[in-house]
């Protein structure tokens, strides 16, 4: 599973943030819980539009940010 197919951006949606594809859940959100010690059973249970797949693309999706690299990301289609 790459990230690549589950993270998008769309300037009509949450002001550009990365999302997960298909809702209006920001990346930053799902990381928020995590960083707040919840589970990924947790988060998809408080939104339940996610998948554990998901959760996994937010979370590489930060790992490829924290190496300082520019990352492109798809248009929502």
């Amino acid at each position: 599973m790459s990230w690549h197919e589950r993270i998008v951006t769309d300037p009509a949606v949450c002001h550009g943030k990365a999302c997960i594809r298909g809702t209006r859940i920001m990346v930053s959100v799902v990381l928020d819980n995590m960083a707040a010690g919840l589970s990924p059973e947790e988060i998809m249970s408080s939104y339940p539009s996610l998948t554990l797949d998901d959760v996994r693309a937010a979370v590489s999706y930060a790992a490829e940010l924290a190496r300082e690299r520019i990352i492109d990301l798809p248009a929502a289609s």
